[in-house]
């Protein structure tokens, strides 16, 4: 028989799913409201009279400030000092929040760079993630696994539910980017901090082994070049291409003194030949069956040199203590953007 202990923390662990949403919203409400930038200029700690007069929130509502510090703390995004006790008793100084080393990523101030501590800011890929034409693709995930893709009598709503985020907003991902001025904006923006903190790890020289004996790399869907760029600074011996669409490179040009050259093309047509092929956050973005063909394509590209070629594929990694959770988001989160035929 299940005791009353179990059956109240089994209730605690309900509650926390369901309203687990609240997390990605006090993350968006945070970044918003500026509440990382206004924590760094006060020196990387503020109080909460410090925060009601550096953010834009109504004076009525400055009460509730406090409760989404507090959730954010106990969340990891910020830490929270309680009041010390004064010798007689009485409180010293009221409660202050700190970066952490997650919120020090949401830091998108000038002043940073002149205090030497800048670094890539993810505030805008953080958006991106919780944007809501993505929580509409998660809302449709009950309703999608019903739909047979298979029922020739169905047709035209299984080709329009092809995946959770088509059914939820009548187009796929890249669809939508070009259809959506804005959404297309908030995307080009999002992933494009997260290249250049992607690019940042890469220039620290960390991964020179990978490197070693490479002369030339493609980065196949590469967007900007950041992330090229960064490769081609930090190990000049490697010459950078980036493939990507035509439209996305018409106005283009060499970067880094030559450096890295953009390549207009189709990588479900055509990968450039290279020593090592880099597909960074690309083939979650596909079925089975395109990311097959992606692979074979890539193997072609780098089959003149072996043996050193190499095929680079990079994905969310979990780090920190508790893996299995990000991990397991990791898995959900493709398929509401892609068709996955896996078991």
């Amino acid at each position: 028989m299940t005791s009353t202990a179990e059956l109240l923390q089994a209730e605690a662990e309900l509650w926390c799913h369901a309203f687990g949403y609240l997390k990605s919203m006090a993350l968006q409400c945070a970044i918003k409201l500026g509440i990382p930038n206004a924590i760094h200029r006060s020196g990387g700690t503020a109080s909460l009279p410090e925060l009601h007069a550096a953010l834009p929130v109504a004076a009525s509502k400055r009460s509730c400030v406090s409760r989404i510090m507090t959730f954010l703390a106990a969340s990891g995004i910020f830490s929270e000092e309680s009041p010390a006790a004064a010798a007689d008793g009485e409180v010293a100084a009221g409660v202050r929040y700190s970066l952490t080393p997650a919120s020090r990523l949401l830091v998108d101030d000038d002043d940073s760079v002149t205090s030497g501590s800048h670094h890539t800011c993810l505030s805008q890929f953080m958006l991106l993630c919780c944007s809501p034409i993505n929580f509409r693709a998660s809302q449709s995930l009950d309703d999608w696994l019903r739909v047979d893709e298979l029922d020739g009598d169905n047709h035209a709503a299984a080709a329009a539910a092809e995946t959770p985020f088509m059914m939820a907003n009548g187009a796929s991902l890249y669809g939508l980017t070009s259809r959506d001025a804005e959404f297309g904006a908030r995307f080009s923006e999002g992933m494009g901090s997260d290249s250049r903190f992607v690019a940042e790890i890469l220039a620290r020289g960390g991964c020179a082994p990978v490197f070693a004996g490479l002369t030339s790399l493609v980065d196949v869907g590469g967007g900007d070049g950041t992330t090229a760029r960064a490769i081609a600074r930090a190990y000049p011996h490697v010459r950078c291409s980036v493939l990507e669409l035509p439209e996305v490179v018409v106005d283009a040009v060499p970067a880094d003194g030559g450096a890295v050259e953009f390549v207009a093309g189709d990588m479900m047509e055509y990968i450039p030949p290279a020593d090592a092929v880099l597909l960074k956050f690309v083939l979650h973005n596909w079925s089975d069956e395109e990311c097959v063909r992606i692979l074979k394509l890539s193997k072609e590209a780098i089959s003149t040199r072996e043996p050193k070629g190499k095929v680079f594929d990079q994905r969310w990694r979990a780090g920190g203590h508790d893996v299995t959770h990000p991990r397991s988001t990791r898995d959900v989160l493709p398929s509401l953007a892609r068709q996955s035929r896996q078991g």
